[in-house]
């Protein structure tokens, strides 16, 4: 079965360690949610997940194997990262950029085959590209540029997505079309795992949240269960509005919290 699983690991930047102590596991069929404050090391933890940075201490298992054990190539063909920014280097056009989603599959000087066409056509359909096809990243908007480059994950065909931030720069139109594809991806049988900001998304999407404060996880577990009113004024110092619509439960950040108020309210709960 489809896993990843960090095991007490730390990762440190210039001898400050960004995260500590992580334990997770992540299952095939989810979509999981990382949220927290800035600095909370979510992307830290996502790009350790993939291999992208090793820990100081502790280990990921891939498929309950260390990741350490398996060739880059590999890696790269079971776990797809949609990275925060989407930096372009070369004035590429879209379709070239989703192209390269392919590579991991291919031998150098391979060929693109028509089942690498297939998969570029339908990633770029689904993240709704099709009509940017000729046009250069550079000529893009950030939005779409956003999109691109997912689709460029997509075309990978990668069991494991693991997305920083994929609705960070979307109109709301394209931000629910984003993250509906996502929780289809994981109702097919994938494992997503995306960091977001957006609470009212991930209260929405995601089956599970894990929520980082200081480098540490504060909660896991159900969405409803993590976004309770206690965990968005301790970790956030906010309040939220909760309600119901069409059976599904949402949050909404509404106020502010002064310190002092949360430093009361955790004084009460006592």
């Amino acid at each position: 079965m489809t896993s990843l699983e960090a095991k007490s690991v730390s990762v440190e930047f210039g001898g400050t360690e960004i995260i500590t102590d992580i334990d997770v596991r992540l299952e095939a069929g989810e979509i999981v949610g990382l949220i927290g404050p800035n600095g909370a090391g979510k992307s830290t933890l996502l790009r350790t997940l993939c291999h992208l940075l090793t820990p100081v201490r502790g280990q990921v298992f891939l498929n309950e194997t260390d990741i350490k054990s398996y060739p880059k190539k590999n890696v790269a063909q079971k776990i797809g990262y949609l990275s925060q920014g989407h930096t372009m280097h070369w004035p590429l056009e879209a379709e070239q950029l989703v192209t390269l989603g392919r590579l991991p599959h291919l031998s150098p000087f391979e060929r693109i085959s028509a089942a690498d066409y297939e998969a570029i056509e339908q990633a770029m359909r689904k993240t709704d590209v099709l009509e940017f096809r000729t046009r250069t990243a550079d000529t893009l908007s950030g939005g779409e540029r956003a999109r691109v480059m997912l689709a460029r994950v997509l075309a990978s065909k990668a069991q494991i997505l693991l997305a920083d931030e994929p609705v960070a720069s979307l109109d709301p139109y394209h931000q629910l079309q984003v993250m509906e594809l996502l929780k289809d991806m994981a109702g097919e049988g994938k494992l997503v795992v995306c960091v977001l900001h957006d609470l009212p998304l991930a209260a929405r999407f995601c089956d599970r949240l894990v929520l980082l404060e200081g480098g540490r996880i504060v909660a896991l577990g159900q969405t409803n269960d993590v976004l309770d009113p206690m965990h968005l004024q301790t970790a956030y110092h906010v309040e939220g509005i909760y309600g119901e619509r069409d059976s599904e439960r949402y949050v909404l950040p509404w106020r502010r919290l002064k310190r002092q108020e949360t430093s009361d309210t955790m004084a009460n709960r006592s």
